[in-house]
């Protein structure tokens, strides 16, 4: 019997969305060591410029403006007048797509963000192509550029993002609540004794944990400061991705800190760095937040960029699982009131295993391979 194949597609390197194709990859792998992968970054299928100039302007604008991307995110007027540009750039990419596919023939194809979705989904209507097309979301709702009927399945985190779905005429059958795909192995449980002790904390005292996703964005250094200064937070891990200068930083400032503090860069193991922590203050990115739900967390959010999470936001705050700071200053007097407060720290925590789904990327391989035997 010949192998089947998978084709996974998600946008640009070190991103959620590459993070979350790994974490399907990983989870197929484990259910079907047998089936054949391919994890491709759909950038590589158009001009290389393209990726730089996307994520240096998308990062510019979050950075500086990020009222423009408010504006930009999900606008009706801005969705429609980039329709005929976005069908010039899928009839553009569409011979790089079919050389793909012609060469690697996927029994299913899964999709970690809208760009290539919409880029399969097109080739499907053009061309025929029979494969199954899974799109997957790494946010807590759909926009615009999701929906398209060629799409078989939808993988969403909750029933408001099917309702969502649903408004835009997407049959409610095409929808699993599965949630935003991470590591199977954030369903594993942790030696937290063995992972406190290597990083020489104390399991007696609580431990705030501070990211700002994989990039390090965000008024870290300036709540380092504050928690520093005002707060009763004895020891704290900071997690500065891949911002080398906020880990030079951070490695500098320590050293004077009163806080017992560990400081990562861009690492693997947070999933243990979450085990032993007593809550989290971070930017809501799709697959932080599921993270730190499927570890029990309570969520700080500080610095949600326009758009995508400030959605996120929304969802995180109506399900009683967060609590949004305005400012650095007004994290650490958040974090300070809830490590006061042991019976809303509880609350939080359940609320959070409540929404939390710990084996999302397992639940979406299990879907995957029921697509190739279809």
């Amino acid at each position: 019997m010949a192998k089947k194949r998978v084709l996974l597609l998600y946008i640009s390197v070190n991103s959620g969305h590459q993070k979350a194709a790994l974490a399907i990859e990983k989870a197929l792998n484990l259910l079907d060591p047998e089936v054949e992968i391919l994890n491709v970054n759909s950038f590589n299928y158009t001009n290389p410029l393209v990726e730089k100039v996307i994520n240096r302007t998308y990062l510019g604008v979050i950075k500086n403006r990020p009222e423009v991307w408010e504006y930009l995110y999900d606008n009706p007027k801005v969705f429609r007048s980039l329709g005929k540009l976005r069908d010039l750039i899928h009839r553009f990419n569409s011979g790089k797509l079919k050389t793909l596919l012609d060469e690697f023939k996927p029994d299913v194809i899964a999709c970690t963000q809208a760009f290539p979705c919409g880029m399969i989904a097109d080739y499907k209507v053009s061309f025929g192509l029979n494969a199954p097309l899974i799109g997957v979301l790494t946010d807590c709702y759909p926009h615009s550029y999701w929906f398209f009927d060629s799409v078989d399945y939808y993988v969403v985190n909750s029933e408001t993002a099917t309702n969502k779905l649903a408004e835009h005429g997407i049959p409610r059958e095409k929808i699993k609540v599965y949630g935003i795909p991470i590591d199977p192995k954030f369903a594993n449980d942790v030696d937290t004794d063995a992972v406190s002790e290597k990083l020489g904390l104390d399991t007696k005292k609580p431990t705030v944990l501070i990211m700002g996703g994989g990039q390090g964005l965000g008024p870290i250094a300036e709540l380092v400061n504050e928690l520093n200064r005002t707060s009763r937070t004895q020891q704290m891990i900071v997690i500065a991705g891949s911002n080398n200068r906020l880990f030079d930083w951070l490695e500098r400032r320590k050293r004077s800190l009163r806080i017992k503090t560990a400081v990562y860069g861009f690492t693997s193991e947070v999933d243990e760095l979450m085990s032993v922590s007593t809550l989290i203050v971070t930017k809501p990115g799709g697959l932080t937040i599921s993270e730190a739900l499927s570890k029990r967390l309570p969520i700080i959010i500080l610095n949600p960029i326009p758009g995508q999470e400030a959605k996120n936001t929304e969802y995180l705050l109506s399900e009683g699982a967060a609590v949004k700071a305005d400012s650095a200053a007004d994290a650490a007097l958040l974090t300070d009131m809830l490590l006061g407060h042991r019976s809303k720290l509880e609350q939080m925590r359940g609320n959070a295993q409540r929404i939390a789904k710990p084996r999302s990327s397992v639940d979406i391989a299990k879907l995957i391979l029921e697509c190739t035997r279809s």
